[in-house]
């Protein structure tokens, strides 16, 4: 695996742990399942790695909308979606959900 892969999934899932302080966290490259779609007009994402699963599981979502969930990740992670991330599928609960 490309040095590059492995620091954008770790970079993800340190930003989350760091801010959330999750009980459980699982960042999954699902890159390989969309290989050759576009990233963005002109070109296919040369990294590979553009299509993450998010699982997480943190006090910080206690009474907090699936909505407000997702923004909370994506602001986390605001800088990768900029630099090539293509998709996030997350999957946000609290304790006990």
């Amino acid at each position: 695996m490309p040095q590059n892969e492995a620091s954008v999934k770790a970079a993800i899932a340190a930003k989350i742990e760091a801010a959330l302080k999750p009980t459980s966290l699982e960042v999954i490259d699902e890159s390989a399942q969309h290989a050759g779609h576009m990233h963005h007009p002109g070109g296919v994402e040369p990294r590979g790695e553009t299509h993450f699963r998010i699982k997480v599981v943190s006090g910080a979502f206690a009474g907090k909308s699936r909505l407000e969930r997702h923004r909370i990740i994506n602001a986390l992670v605001e800088a990768e979606l900029k630099d090539g991330v293509h998709a996030l599928a997350i999957e946000a609960r609290g304790p006990g959900e």
